[in-house]
């Protein structure tokens, strides 16, 4: 059994497959259709997600001292797009008493007490896992502030109000990255759903997407595929080590993408294909959140994340540990990666949000991630602790 978090956790041989020979005509169309009756406003598609956000910014034609709130805990990709939109991120501290990796309507309330620059909140419902949104929206209300859903993380997530995800913003972002519930390997949106700024000038297709990026991602479930299948024997890390030093493998982080490209056809196409899918998918995810849940020891569990697994995506499932290092070390001996961590890196100004980055592991719940993987997992992560 080897078992990877990342590195092209979805992919299959029939994913391959279909990377590979994915084309179709007008794709490109038919998901913009989709995503509009989906998400009910007008859609753009772009190469990544983060230009979604970035886009979003630029259409509402903020003053420049404008600022922009983010969850304290996200990943730099997020606090790049509003600074590359022009504006300043200001990141909101979890709460530690309902620590659930989102931030809570107090800290935003908060927060717009002392800064009243800020004119946008960006909510993102970490790893699927939804915040209190209703709060959070008649906060926006009656401050005027315009509320982003990035659902780069929780696209199927419901609210506690039985809401999807997607459905409640005057903007919605979407990321069809590697690893997210949605892989076409790379791809995002922006849905526009507040009528006002659905006829700006800048709410238009971008630039064409250069081919040498285009033949990386078509290869990249294949080469993935290859270096995860290679792992047991030991030639799939030099492997992995050779086509990153070749820059053969695509980086979903991989900078200068924040100026608006156009999604290709066969990135739609995959799109599309994941998302006849998602059901599946998503079912299949919580199943395997709740093994970890129902077997890992209760003291490293936080009881708000366990409680909302059933409206969740799941798109992990997360720990809290001391001395995370060792335990990942332990864990790879048995062939289980889980080094890849959202996130470790977060606002030095948010203290709750620090802490919890320090202890914070995540655990996979992928297609390609059994119900006895998860057992194993659950037994080899409570046998750790035992000898800690």
């Amino acid at each position: 059994m080897t078992i990877f978090n990342s590195l092209g956790s979805n992919y299959n041989l029939k994913y391959v497959w279909q990377s590979l020979f994915s084309d179709g005509h007008d794709q490109n169309r038919k998901l913009v259709n989709f995503l509009e009756g989906k998400y009910n406003g007008k859609t753009i598609l772009t190469y990544k997600g983060r230009e979604a956000i970035t886009l979003a910014l630029k259409i509402l034609n903020l003053p420049k001292e404008s600022c922009v709130a983010i969850n304290g805990f996200t990943c730099y990709a997020v606090y790049k797009a509003v600074n590359e939109a022009g504006f300043t991120p200001i990141c909101l501290d979890l709460d530690e008493k309902n620590s659930d990796l989102n931030f809570s309507p107090e800290s935003l309330g908060k927060t717009l007490m002392e800064n009243r620059n800020i004119k946008v909140v960006v909510v993102q419902n970490t790893l699927g896992y939804p915040c209190n949104i209703e709060k959070i929206v008649q906060i926006c209300k009656e401050n005027n502030l315009i509320l982003i859903e990035d659902l780069a993380h929780c696209i199927g997530t419901r609210y506690p109000n039985g809401k999807e995800a997607g459905t409640t913003g005057d903007f919605v972002t979407l990321s069809f990255s590697q690893d997210k519930a949605i892989d076409a390997v790379s791809g995002g949106a922006l849905i526009i759903r507040n009528e006002k700024h659905k006829n700006n000038r800048l709410a238009s297709q971008g630039d064409a997407l250069e081919g040498y990026q285009q033949f990386k991602d078509k290869l990249y479930p294949l080469l993935t595929y290859k270096i995860r299948f290679l792992y047991n024997s030991g030639l799939g890390k030099p492997l992995h080590y050779l086509l990153k030093n070749l820059n053969l493998l695509s980086k979903p982080m991989q900078g200068g993408l924040y100026d608006l490209y156009s999604l290709p056809n066969w990135y739609c196409n995959l799109a599309l294909i994941e998302f006849t899918k998602l059901k599946q998918q998503l079912s299949h995810r919580k199943e395997i959140a709740k093994i970890y849940a129902k077997n890992i020891n209760k003291k490293i569990l936080n009881s708000n994340i366990v409680n909302k697994i059933s409206a969740s995506t799941n798109l992990r499932f997360p720990i809290f540990v001391e001395n995370r290092g060792k335990l990942i070390k332990f864990l790879k001996k048995d062939k289980i990666y889980v080094s890849d961590i959202w996130y470790s890196s977060v606002a030095p100004e948010c203290p709750n949000a620090v802490e919890i980055s320090k202890k914070i592991l995540n655990l996979p719940t992928h297609i390609n991630v059994s119900k006895s993987d998860a057992l194993k997992i659950s037994e080899r992560v409570n046998q750790w602790l035992k000898n800690n």
